[in-house]
């Protein structure tokens, strides 16, 4: 059976938030603890990657911190590789409405797969480990789909609720639609 690692990448600076978004509220709970809540059910360990939070396993960006999304990928799938799972889910600490179904809906699409208009949501065989450390170590693109480009990886139209929060105005936007549905 395919042990899957699910990994929150938690290690961006919220810039243009403003301060701290994966402890920001939604609902009276932090956006970090919503999207762990989301996926813990989807994966069979889950980590958080780029800091540490209670109660959660903290891995490091690889190979060093500040590189973005990409070096949480890095940290995920070798912490991966090297504890015996095959595949990892990511999924920022910023999207906090991820539905039920979301690695069901990657994974059906092959052993590497993105949500086209979010890519940070990604399904990535622990394998890869190693093309993505070229990558990075090459100096040259550190987005998400050059990585995703390297190793084939399928594209995939989004899920209906997923939401990015990069601004207070996201979040506030957030919350009274999030209010409006209970």
């Amino acid at each position: 059976m395919t042990r899957i690692l699910g990994a929150i990448l938690a290690g961006g600076r919220s810039t243009r938030f403003g301060s701290d978004k994966a402890l920001a509220t939604l609902g009276g709970r932090a956006l970090i603890d919503r999207v762990a809540d989301a996926i813990g059910t989807q994966v069979d360990a889950l980590v958080v990657v780029g800091r540490s939070h209670p109660g959660m396993v903290s891995v490091a960006d690889r190979p060093a911190t500040d590189l973005g999304p990409l070096g949480g990928v890095a940290g995920a799938l070798h912490y991966a590789a090297t504890h015996g799972f095959a595949q990892v889910l990511t999924v920022p600490c910023d999207a906090p409405l991820l539905p039920a179904g979301c690695r069901d809906h990657l994974s059906s699409a092959g052993p590497a797969a993105y949500l086209a208009d979010l890519p940070v949501v990604g399904w990535w065989p622990s394998s890869a480990a190693p093309v993505l450390d070229g990558l990075l170590a090459g100096g040259g693109s550190r987005s998400v789909r050059a990585f995703a480009d390297r190793i084939g990886a399928v594209g995939i139209a989004g899920l209906d609720g997923i939401t990015n929060i990069n601004t207070p105005d996201d979040l506030a936007l957030l919350a009274k639609h999030d209010i409006a549905r209970r």
